[in-house]
């Protein structure tokens, strides 16, 4: 199909060039946008913005406006010291250290951003659950989540004369010239036509593949179909990005067919209805079978591979079982709370595997066989205590809490997507590098999701490139 013509907004006479065009209006194109704006301000200069989102206004697409917005922090807003060990960790040595030094190294300074323009922060000592962090068990968070957040950075965006933002148009071809430059993107707009947006930079920020399922497929595998989103905004991440730096020639980076997901209660509607204390019980398939080690290591570090494992291998069934102590001790609190509805509840086991769909006999005898398998050490939730079971396949190596104290609690769940992890390969300045190791000209990348990675600092990396992104697109004037 061929262009019916351009995009202008800003004139009624010649065509638009805009200075930068951002694809994408989460938190790392919000922060590109903003920064580049005010930069350029400060170097005394005016140029023109196009912020191009393919939903629609008031929506808030993607994932940013729906995340609660965790923050791997210290109290003195400093980066998990430790993140990038665990970067290398959990990438089996394959995780770019300079990238996780530079981030480490920026987050105190976007986080100071944040609030200087009225973003709230809040920080928490957390004194029942085990972090796994470098931050003195500071638990930090956007105050209001990444809707907050979104709606503050575009509040500032919309003081600017100088940006236009167009909705429901979808970026879906980047337009080069001979020599290779990037200057500007085909896009469809909500009518299904195609128009061109010219632009001398272009900053990709528009999230990854999980809201396509050929994608989906292609890269994730088989049955991945099943996995359902969990928020309604990663619709719109449908991989354009990622496709459109391909057909350029960009390198790619990653794990294309990992992702993170979450385990959530299958009963709610909630968007990120996630259950995130399986540390502290056991979690069954559908046969009232232990599959998977619920603390083996902390609670975010396992949270990923226990919804990994319960799509790929458990037909995306699992459910989570403990008792009044472990209720108690962390309700009301975000580690059961985060779903909306109350836990399913029964007097006896047999009574709760009868609401949860389980056979209560099957349930009864795995129960049996967890308690009478854990040693007498002391169980605490705040350290790797070492209480455990023996015998078991798989044991479980810490926080084997007897589950014996009526009334019994349980959440049946499912994993769901939260983000796919391939993407396009970038240096530190934020540019997408082509297959032959030299960057492509006018193109940038405000995040690449490259590796699996530690959970809560998804939201810090998005809006840290994003800031600089948008320092170095201005700088660039």
């Amino acid at each position: 199909m061929e262009d019916n013509g351009s995009v202008n907004t800003r004139s009624s006479g010649a065509l638009t060039k805009y200075d930068l065009i951002v694809i994408g209006s989460g938190f790392a194109g919000c922060m590109t946008t903003l920064n580049f704006l005010e930069h350029a301000k400060d170097l005394g200069k005016m140029p023109t913005v196009a912020l191009i989102e393919a939903g629609k206004e008031g929506e808030r697409c993607g994932a940013s406006r729906w995340t609660p917005a965790f923050f791997r922090l210290d109290k003195n807003n400093n980066l998990d010291s430790n993140f990038k060990n665990e970067m290398k960790l959990v990438s089996n040595g394959l995780a770019d250290q300079a990238y996780c030094e530079k981030l480490e190294r920026e987050v105190p300074y976007t986080v100071q951003f944040l609030l200087d323009h009225g973003v709230k922060v809040q920080h928490q000592t957390e004194k029942n659950v085990y972090l796994g962090f470098h931050t003195d068990q500071n638990f930090s968070k956007g105050d209001g989540g990444g809707y907050a957040i979104i709606l503050k950075l575009l509040e500032h965006i919309l003081s600017f004369p100088n940006v236009d933002i167009m909705w429901e148009t979808n970026a879906e071809q980047l337009l080069t010239v001979d020599d290779g430059t990037i200057h500007g993107v085909r896009v469809r707009k909500n009518d299904g036509y195609f128009s061109r947006v010219f632009g001398k930079q272009v900053m990709l920020s528009c999230g990854g593949f999980e809201g396509n399922r050929e994608m989906m497929g292609r890269y994730v595998g088989p049955r991945s179909e099943q996995l359902g989103l969990v928020a309604p905004g990663l619709k719109y991440n449908t991989g354009y990005g990622l496709t459109m730096g391909l057909q350029v020639g960009a390198a790619t980076a990653g794990s294309f067919h990992g992702l993170h997901c979450e385990l959530v209660d299958t009963r709610s509607s909630k968007p990120e209805a996630t259950v995130w204390g399986h540390s502290f019980g056991i979690v069954v398939n559908e046969h009232c079978k232990r599959f998977y080690d619920e603390g083996n290591r902390s609670l975010f570090a396992t949270c990923e591979v226990i919804a990994y494992e319960t799509w790929r291998d458990q037909n995306q069934k699992a459910y989570f079982i403990s008792d009044a102590p472990i209720m108690d001790r962390f309700r009301p609190g975000w580690v059961y709370d985060t779903t909306d509805l109350e836990p399913e509840q029964g007097d006896t086991i047999e009574e709760l595997a009868g609401k949860l769909g389980l056979n209560p006999q099957d349930l009864k005898q795995t129960l049996d066989e967890y308690n009478s398998s854990i040693d007498n050490k002391e169980f605490d939730p705040m350290i790797l205590d070492g209480k455990r079971t023996n015998g078991l396949t798989p044991n479980k190596t810490n926080w084997a809490n007897p589950i014996k104290v009526a009334p019994f609690y349980g959440y049946p769940l499912t994993a769901k997507v939260v983000f796919t992890f391939g993407g396009l390969k970038v240096d530190l300045d934020s540019r997408v590098m082509s297959m032959t190791g030299a960057p492509i000209p006018g193109e940038f990348l405000a995040l690449s999701v490259t590796k699996t990675y530690p959970p809560c600092n998804s939201a810090l990396r998005c809006l840290t490139f994003g800031r600089l992104a948008g320092k170095a697109a201005a700088q660039a004037l």
